[in-house]
């Protein structure tokens, strides 16, 4: 039996273009060493406790930010980002034309495999997208010299930030001063005159400081 030829499908005149996705994952690894991967855990949870009372302060990090609409190829995960001006609240992706606002303040913890993107594609991109402070920092000290570096956008073009006579590196961004002590990357709040805390030290601050509480008690 001769089967009935059908006519080819047509397009609806109503119906809408697919929708574009934006994965959440780009396949790669969130860090090099666990070096890597500790500094950035930790940086990042020191700026969400430091901006915990300012509600129009968004802190991420390893997100996917896409900046074109349409082109989800177009994206970038910056290890530590922060951007003001947008909610607090958990966010699946960036999407910068939904937001509005990029990054004040990215940080990169560059390695050598990783130094080529980090110094000139996301330096590059970053500049472009209007991120006002770009930082680099080589916990390992594999090929940056100085092991951290910042830069703030000038005129539409970084320039880098020069140390004060601390050595630190002032974040105009951040209200915050980058600082190495030991070989290892802190925050230093100059106003109030101390660091801000690891997750890790602020636990054994609260150890000690309850550990105290009974003794007087006792």
């Amino acid at each position: 039996m001769a089967i009935p030829a059908f006519p080819a499908p047509q397009p609806h005149p109503f119906r809408q273009p697919a929708e574009v996705e934006y994965p959440e994952s780009d396949g790669k690894p969130m860090a090099e060493t666990d070096a890597h991967a500790r500094y950035m855990i930790d940086v990042r949870a020191m700026l969400e406790n430091y901006f915990a009372g300012v509600p129009d302060v968004y802190v991420s990090g390893n997100l996917l930010l896409y900046y074109e609409e349409g082109e989800p190829r177009q994206s970038v995960a910056p290890d530590v980002f922060i951007v003001r001006g947008v909610p607090k609240g958990q966010r699946r992706v960036y999407k910068l034309w939904e937001e509005r606002r990029a990054p004040d303040w990215v940080l990169e913890v560059t390695s050598r495999s990783t130094r080529w993107e980090d110094v000139a594609f996301k330096k590059g991109l970053y500049q472009t997208l209007g991120v006002k402070e770009y930082f680099l920092y080589d916990p390992l000290g594999e090929y940056l010299d100085p092991p951290h570096q910042g830069f703030r956008l000038e005129a539409g073009v970084y320039r880098p930030i020069a140390p004060n006579a601390e050595g630190a590196l002032v974040s105009e961004a951040l209200g915050l001063e980058l600082r190495l002590d030991d070989g290892r990357l802190r925050l230093y709040d100059a106003r109030a005159g101390e660091w801000l805390l690891t997750p890790a030290e602020a636990e054994a601050a609260r150890r000690q400081a309850e550990a105290a509480r009974q003794e007087a008690e006792a």
